[in-house]
């Protein structure tokens, strides 16, 4: 799981068709051989899942995702028990009328690996690449059960023992900022800032996803996206967004933003009726300008 430098990093991501800066590359970089959790904060869209997506392809190994949400818990993220096992071996013990232990039933055999215990017990050849995606989405409390995992590949099961990692994942964490997280959660983690491409990067990983989309379309969408941020939007498009509304200008047949059919694709970008208007309207200004030059 190592990477011979950071252009290595960035020669292997872009084989899979993702473009990484080198700020990006080298929190990778260093992730991969420092065997540290890598925690990768950005706006909504700058490409934080897809690239851990990414290094898993690249690794050749599995991606095990935890997707967090409010109220998400300890039997949904790290382990669970086989509650209906567990009763159906006390109702086959009393039918033979023979007595069960408590221990007997919290075994490793009624034990359920949820995501985080799946990658401690995970013991292919190559370590997973484990994705807790918006971290900032679970609850304050979420961020203390992942502390020990975090900082010593270990999930504890009270009735078992402690379970460590015979080889640690490679973990990345991403966040929206939606919330501030705990300094213990962040003391454990390596830690980067993915901002938004500048145009001309923008320009070129829009062009690998969106290959039948002229040069001219893809220069002047990624323009537009970039002065779109500046707005007073409640949520700004990111490169996502940009890469769907490419792809709708491309299916509506347009070939420039002058195109009468442009407007049309507009829903790909604005997210709320507010920012909707405000981006009809900067819109029809930016065509404007492109088309008296």
């Amino acid at each position: 799981m190592t990477f011979d430098d950071v252009d290595d990093v960035i020669r292997r991501f872009d084989e899979h068709g993702h473009l990484l800066d080198v700020g990006t590359a080298s929190a990778f970089y260093l992730a991969a051989t420092l065997k540290r959790p890598l925690l990768l904060e950005g706006e909504p869209g700058v490409g934080k899942t897809s690239a851990a997506k990414t290094l898993a392809a690249v690794q050749h190994t599995s991606l095990i995702r935890l997707q967090c949400y409010e109220g998400l818990t300890a039997a949904e993220a790290l382990y669970d028990w086989n509650y209906q096992r567990q009763l159906l071996a006390i109702r086959l013990a009393e039918s033979r009328g023979a007595a069960i232990d408590e221990a007997d039933l919290y075994s490793e055999s009624y034990l359920v690996d949820r995501p985080i215990l799946a990658c401690v017990r995970h013991r292919g050849p190559t370590p997973p690449v484990l994705l807790i995606d918006e971290i900032d989405r679970a609850d304050d409390e979420f961020e203390a059960l992942l502390l020990e995992f975090l900082g010593e590949s270990a999930v504890t099961v009270p009735e078992l023992g402690t379970f460590v990692a015979a080889q640690p994942p490679v973990t990345v964490l991403t966040s929206n900022r939606s919330r501030d997280l705990h300094d213990a959660l962040r003391r454990r983690c390596l830690y980067h800032w993915i901002d938004y491409p500048q145009p001309q990067r923008a320009a070129a990983i829009v062009r690998r996803s969106v290959p039948g989309a002229t040069a001219a379309l893809i220069e002047h969408a990624t323009q537009f996206v970039s002065r779109a941020r500046e707005l007073d939007l409640d949520k700004p498009p990111g490169v996502a967004e940009t890469i769907d509304w490419v792809a709708a200008l491309v299916a509506l047949g347009a070939g420039d933003l002058v195109d009468p059919a442009a407007l049309a694709s507009l829903s790909a970008l604005g997210k709320t009726p507010d920012d909707s208007a405000g981006l009809r309207t900067a819109f029809s200004e930016y065509r404007t300008q492109l088309a008296t030059g």
